[in-house]
């Protein structure tokens, strides 16, 4: 392609609504254009990436026996109604775009198609000879993001890859799990990136187990805790982890204590002379069912611990049964605007102990009467701890669970994992942390789809089982913007060769010298018929220029028709390394086509 002719403009300043590297490098070099809020134009150099990346896929996929189709990405609401997730996606995330068609028919533009392609397997898989089953589908989906960002990385509408595999028992789903995981590895690595995979919250889709591959990068929207020994990597959301030892507490025995002004942990230990690992604090969440029951929980967990929300909305979605509820719409601290809405009288913020009376809870039909007390693990073998007094200023000491305090039946683990815990698998390893940004993640979803669709298979004896199934997605258009987010620099960004939308660029620094043009014309057409994807940069422009948009757009190798032409050579400069070499002009194909085939290689 020559430069002259192609839709390409570049910026020279950063856009204002751009917030990170890779989101205003693609908008500078001109591989994206916002169309409006979290929508973005693939434009053509854009879109030969995620063609390259899209190949990349299909190759990996087929090569497991996973085929190719394609779905609706408009879906009956009937169908998420069955699977129970309509009210999940459009009320408690949120994330679902939904609307009613001219018959007043519900529906939603999908973000991710378990329902869909359950609902095929429903209709046509009726023995277990069919199985296993893998089928995938590279396309848009949608998600109704309330505050999209980071370009490409929160979108609204975005490319990804997302396959559903059905098998006839739980052995056979593994293996798949295994062959995708492979698989995920694979594409990863022929991209040129460096990646980590680790366990993952299977959030909303569910299931029982989950990993996600991160592609690692600073501005990495997750955080990665791992060890150094290689056998521990996990999302901070999913992660485990064992937590400094209690220190032996001061107190002996129980008695009140006047703690002014105490209402953070800091300020009571400091007052107290006390650590924060024998104080027992108490945070109180309200959260919303899909029925519109308020449950009002209280946490208690070691002082120096942070609740993990993501384990504690888990837990809570377990419970939605009890409470005639079939999930979670909202969880949150209720700040003093939404306690109005329920105390009866006046909380002891800041010293509330694990015992506070119910009587504060103004019941009503949707507010349950009663708190929901849950203790994380790290709380339960504290002795003669510190806590509040459930009165204004004041604390206790000296408590102990079963004694002064009832240990709440919940015991459960909610604490935040953090750098520098000791890994569980060997206390002598400490967790790690890196930032990533999540480019793959699958699933072992078992029978939650199947049961609830009633997707069944008859097995060798005729009898009718649930299919067991598998989810795999991988985010096309946001791999492509994190393999910026992970390679640039000052002058622009620097493309991994695999899925650079060309190989090469030609920059012709003098159009009005003839032989500059000549071999420039020769080059271009010899490298692109060898297979070298190749840009000729033909326009009227100053040399700076160009050089400063080959560096911007980030072509692997730039071949220079400048001065050393008059030595039957031309300059080829190597754009991750600047590496600059003066080769002979008959030699440039051959030696081009001996790096890129090196340079992929290392990465299959």
């Amino acid at each position: 392609m020559r430069l002259s002719q192609m839709l390409f403009v570049t910026l020279r300043d950063d856009p204002a609504d751009a917030e990170i590297p890779s989101h205003k490098l693609l908008l500078r070099a001109g591989y994206i254009r916002r169309i409006g809020s979290g929508l973005y134009a693939y434009l053509p150099l854009m879109w030969r990436v995620l063609q390259k990346v899209s190949q990349i896929v299909r190759e990996e996929m087929n090569a497991t026996g996973a085929q190719e189709c394609l779905l609706p990405q408009l879906q009956p609401a009937d169908l998420w109604k069955e699977s129970e997730r309509w009210d999940t996606y459009t009320k408690a995330e949120g994330i679902m775009f939904s609307l009613i068609d001219r018959r007043e028919q519900q529906l939603g533009l999908g973000p991710t198609h378990e329902e869909v392609v359950t609902a095929i397997a429903r209709d046509m898989i009726r023995s277990y000879r069919q199985l296993p089953l893998n089928l995938y589908q590279i396309q848009t989906k949608f998600r109704d993001e309330i505050r999209p960002r980071f370009g490409l990385m929160r979108g609204r509408e975005f490319i990804m890859k997302d396959a559903y595999s059905f098998h006839a028992d739980e052995a056979s789903l593994k293996e798949t799990y295994q062959d995708m995981y492979k698989a995920y590895s694979n594409i990863l690595r022929r991209s040129g990136l460096a990646f980590r995979a680790v366990d993952a919250d299977s959030g909303a889709i569910g299931g029982s187990g989950s990993t996600e591959f991160m592609i690692l990068a600073e501005a990495g929207e997750d955080e990665v805790l791992y060890t150094e020994d290689g056998k521990y990597a996990a999302n901070v959301e999913k992660a485990v982890s064992l937590p400094i030892d209690a220190e032996i507490s001061r107190f002996t025995t129980y008695e009140k204590r006047d703690t002014p002004g105490t209402e953070t942990i800091e300020k009571v230990c400091q007052l107290l002379n006390s650590s924060p690992t024998q104080l027992v604090k108490n945070v109180l969440y309200q959260t919303v069912y899909d029925n519109g029951a308020t449950v009002l929980v209280l946490v208690s967990i070691r002082g120096d611990g942070e609740v993990n929300e993501v384990k504690l909305q888990n837990e809570l979605t377990k419970l939605a049964s009890d409470y005639g509820a079939k999930t979670i719409i909202s969880l949150n601290v209720p700040n003093l605007e939404a306690q109005q809405a329920w105390t009866a009288k006046s909380l002891p913020l800041g010293y509330i102990a694990p015992d506070i009376g119910d009587e504060y809870i103004n019941a009503n039909k949707q507010i349950h009467p009663k708190f929901l007390r849950l203790v994380d693990r790290t709380a339960v073998d504290l002795k003669n701890f510190v806590t509040g007094a459930n009165e204004a200023g004041y604390h206790v000491v000296g408590a102990n669970w079963g004694e002064q305090f009832k240990l709440p039946e919940r015991v459960v683990d909610i604490r935040k994992a953090r750098p520098g815990d000791r890994a569980i698998h060997n206390p002598e390893q400490t967790l790690q942390s890196a930032r990533g940004i999540e480019a793959g993640h699958i699933f072992q979803l078992g029978t939650k789809y199947s049961q609830a669709m009633g997707a069944t298979y008859t097995n060798e004896q005729g009898e009718e089982k649930p299919l067991f199934m598998g989810c795999f997605g991988v985010g096309v258009s946001r791999l492509a913007q994190a393999a910026v987010e992970q390679s640039y620099d000052k002058d622009g960004i620097i493309w991994p060769v695999a899925i650079a939308p060309y190989h090469a660029i030609i920059t012709i620094p003098n159009i009005k010298d003839a032989q500059q043009i000549e071999i420039a014309q020769k080059l271009y057409t010899e490298l692109n018929q060898a297979g070298i994807e190749t840009l000729l940069d033909d326009r009227d422009e100053r040399a700076g220029v160009k050089f400063k948009d080959a560096d911007l757009i980030g072509i692997p190798y730039r071949i220079v028709t400048g001065r050393a032409i008059a030595n039957g050579k031309v300059e080829v400069v190597e754009r991750a390394t600047r590496k600059s070499q003066e080769i002979v002009i008959d030699e440039v194909t051959t030696t081009l086509k001996q790096w890129i085939t090196a340079t992929t290689q290392v990465k299959n």
